[in-house]
């Protein structure tokens, strides 16, 4: 069953068309990458699922129901949890309380949480949100302020505040850019052992190791539009894959 679908999606900034006719779906329970060369329209494509951007035209549905033209926190309540690029925590806050803000505000709504309400719920989100450091070994620095911590760890606390949210769907964008090797190692140990928890994840990535570490599915992308998709190891060896994003070398 597809999770998500996308379909004739168009996006023009000025002269640029960042997206053409994006054709896309992502089956439930699975990992579906999506690789592709720096302006390929990936992000872009990811922004437009959030709503951070709103398409010329096409369709994203998501469990069944249409996307466009919801606000961002009216995604985020459907289900759609998004790692970014850059991490963005709350520098000045503790780590446990970067992950509790988030499970607040994901049924209270943008800048709208009721703490009076869910006082009587803090100690089950507390709870949970200390489960979740766990899986991420985050817990040992529940108090530590998050501007202390490094590039890596703040990326790990992001995905924290995003599994808190109990999502449908995870978007990455790029979860391992700027890690050394073994930071990237253990991202991808990690992300299979939240696999447990049956969310569905798209992952845009330039680091293939990763990409076929993860992927069920793979999506390739250049100038907008999808160009390729099926399963890593038939990915690896396309022929307009090995073009478009290597430049004919292979993967």
């Amino acid at each position: 069953m597809d999770i998500l679908a996308i379909s004739g999606v168009n996006k023009r900034f000025g002269g640029l068309k960042a997206l053409d006719d994006v054709n896309l779906n992502v089956k439930e329970g699975t990992i579906h990458a999506i690789i592709g060369p720096n302006g390929a329209g990936k992000s872009t494509l990811l922004n437009c699922l959030v709503g951070r951007i709103v398409p010329d035209d096409g369709s994203v549905n998501f469990n069944g129901h249409p996307l466009l033209g919801r606000h961002p926190h009216q995604i985020n309540q459907a289900g759609i949890a998004r790692v970014f690029q850059t991490p963005e925590v709350f520098g000045e806050m503790t780590v446990m309380e970067n992950v509790m803000i988030p499970a607040f505000a994901s049924t209270d709504g943008a800048f709208r949480i009721n703490l009076w309400k869910r006082a009587a719920d803090r100690r089950q989100v507390e709870a949970e949100a200390e489960e979740i450091l766990e899986d991420l070994n985050l817990v040992d620095q529940r108090d530590q302020i998050v501007n202390s911590m490094s590039r890596g760890d703040k990326r790990r606390l992001e995905l924290a505040m995003c599994l808190v949210q109990k999502p449908k769907l995870l978007l990455l964008d790029e979860p391992t850019a700027g890690m050394s090797r073994a930071d990237t190692n253990n991202t991808v140990e990690l992300l299979k052992k939240i696999a447990k928890r049956k969310i569905t994840k798209v992952i845009i990535e330039h680091d293939m190791h990763v990409v076929f570490s993860l992927a069920d599915t793979v999506s390739v992308m250049a100038q907008g539009t999808v160009i390729a998709e099926g399963a890593p190891q038939d990915i690896k060896t396309d022929p307009r894959v090995q073009e478009a994003y290597l430049g004919g070398a292979h993967l």
